[in-house]
Formats: structure tokens, sequence, C-alpha cells
């Protein structure tokens, strides 16, 4: 079973996970407050974060000196407690805010250069709320996007079934219900699916998973893993949940108010020495220390 922050849950560590936390021992820490990339992610960058700040109109920082670049078809992963700026840092990404300082750059342009819905439509967008609309039908959701470019009836339609087969909802089945009439994992799906429908190179997801159950929770992680195999995309999450990071991330960012303590390949982070990422991996480890504890003699 995937590891799903159900303190409660037995066997939480899949095979995975079980690799991933073998002795670290022989791994050497080095932080990369600059976000270098390494040999895997060593690749074009399309987002990078120059210096970047952000203030609500009070004054109060949530983001201060961000500097991160994000790898063409890597995963990268935003982890820190709630306040630590992850949803900011995102919301930077697609320009639902602009920074207080500092640049982003998307494919190498300036988000402040960019037509704001023609980045938007560029880049998919998934959230925990899911954000379907209760008046449309799967169908209609999953082609809005679509519809607001103007494609073609027949491409859209071929698009939307294409989509939905491609989450394991079967369109004869699923396209003419309403999100009401479906669980919250179908939703996240659809959610999904509405986020590729144009087959934007860049997907943000914040906290995709987090409403879920948690077997359904394991189930789209599963999927998710397939998924970013196939479609390559350039990915960008959201989360809060250690696990997630592991499962999911090519790299993991680590917020800690509103400042990036440093950026870790998997293996680096379980042997991190930086105090935030030592205390994650610390309370993530209690979970296999209860299983082992708890095992029969």
């Amino acid at each position: 079973m995937i590891y799903s922050g159900a303190p409660a849950a037995p066997r939480v560590f899949d095979s995975v996970l079980r690799g991933l936390l073998a002795s670290p021992d022989a791994v050497t820490y080095r932080p990369r407050m600059k976000a270098e990339p390494d040999r895997e992610t060593a690749r074009e960058s399309i987002i990078e974060f120059r210096n970047v700040g952000y203030r609500l109109p009070n004054g109060q920082p949530l983001l201060e000196g961000l500097n991160l670049a994000v790898g063409r078809g890597e995963t990268l992963v935003l982890l820190g407690r709630s306040g630590a700026g992850k949803t900011t840092a995102l919301k930077l990404i697609n320009r639902l805010l602009n920074p207080s300082g500092g640049e982003i750059l998307v494919e190498g342009k300036s988000t402040c250069s960019w037509d704001a819905i023609a980045l938007r439509r560029h880049i998919g967008y998934v959230i925990q709320e899911i954000g379907l609309f209760p008046h449309f039908t799967i169908e209609q959701n999953v082609s809005l996007v679509p519809r607001l470019e103007r494609w073609p009836v027949d491409r859209t339609s071929a698009r939307v079934n294409e989509l939905l087969n491609l989450m394991r909802l079967d369109p004869a089945k699923f396209s003419k219900r309403y999100p009401h009439e479906l669980s919250g994992g179908q939703r996240q799906r659809v959610g999904i699916a509405r986020a590729l429908a144009v087959d934007p190179p860049i997907l943000l997801m914040d906290e995709p998973f987090g409403a879920l159950d948690p077997l359904t929770r394991g189930e789209l992680h599963k999927e998710f893993r397939q998924l970013q195999r196939r479609l390559e995309k350039t990915i960008v999450i959201v989360t809060h949940d250690v696990g997630e990071s592991l499962l999911l991330s090519t790299r993991i960012a680590l917020l800690d108010a509103g400042k990036l303590t440093g950026v870790f390949s998997v293996k680096e982070f379980l042997a991190a020495r930086e105090p935030v990422a030592a205390a994650y991996v610390a309370n993530f480890r209690m979970y296999e220390e209860a299983e082992r504890t708890n095992e029969p003699d």
C-alpha cells in the first residue's frame, strides 16, 4: 500500500518507499540553494524563478529571494508547512499573482511579458477542490479550454474521449454525468483530464490528492506515476506530504517561512542534514518504526 499520511494504516511503505528508505549513509548531502540541476535533471529550464519575492498589500512577505529552476520534463515538488509560500510560488508561475520583486520566466519569457490568458492556457492547473463547474457535464468540463480555443467539434470530442480513457473513465458511462454524480477520486481524475485538454507542456498541481481518502489517494498516486512516464510533462506539485513527495518527484524544493531552504533529489532529501528537511525525514521514519514495532514476533 502506498503511504497515505494516515498514521493508523498498516504496512504504509510499499516496495518503492522501502528502497528509498534504505540506509542513506553512502549519500553525501550537498545543498543546492540555487537549484543547480544534477545529472538526472540537467536539461533545459522551462520555468525559472530569479530572486523572486511576493508581498501582500500590507507589506507582509510571503516569499523572499526565491531562486529556482524547473527542467523540462521533470516533476518538482514544492514541500513545506502551511504558510511556507508553496501555493504563492505556484500562482506566480501562471500569473494568478505577479511578483513584488524579481521575475519568473516560462520558456525563457518573463511571465509579465506573456498575455495572461495565453499563459494560463499554456499551463494546466489542478487544485485540491478540483473546481469543476457543477452545471456542466463531465464532457463540457473537460472540453472547456478546447472550446474556448475554437477547436472543431470532432477534434474536441475525440480529445475528450481520449482523456477520459486515459483517466480510466469510460466516456460512454461518464461523459453525460455531472460532477455531483461522481466520487471524489473520479472528480479528481476529471480535473486532471481538463488540465491536460489542450496538451499543455506544463502542469501545476496544488494539493491535488489532499482531500481524498487514503485508498483512493494511493490508487491515484499509482495512476499518476504511470501518467508521468507516458506524458513527460513538466510538473510542479504543491504538497505538505513527505510520502507523496518521495513517490512523485524528480526533485524536492523545500520551503520554510517564505524562503527556499534547499533543493534535493529523493536520496539527498532522505540523507539531508539541513534542519527542516531532517525534521521531515525524522517524522516520516516514525511510521516505518511503528510498523517494525508492531510486527508479530
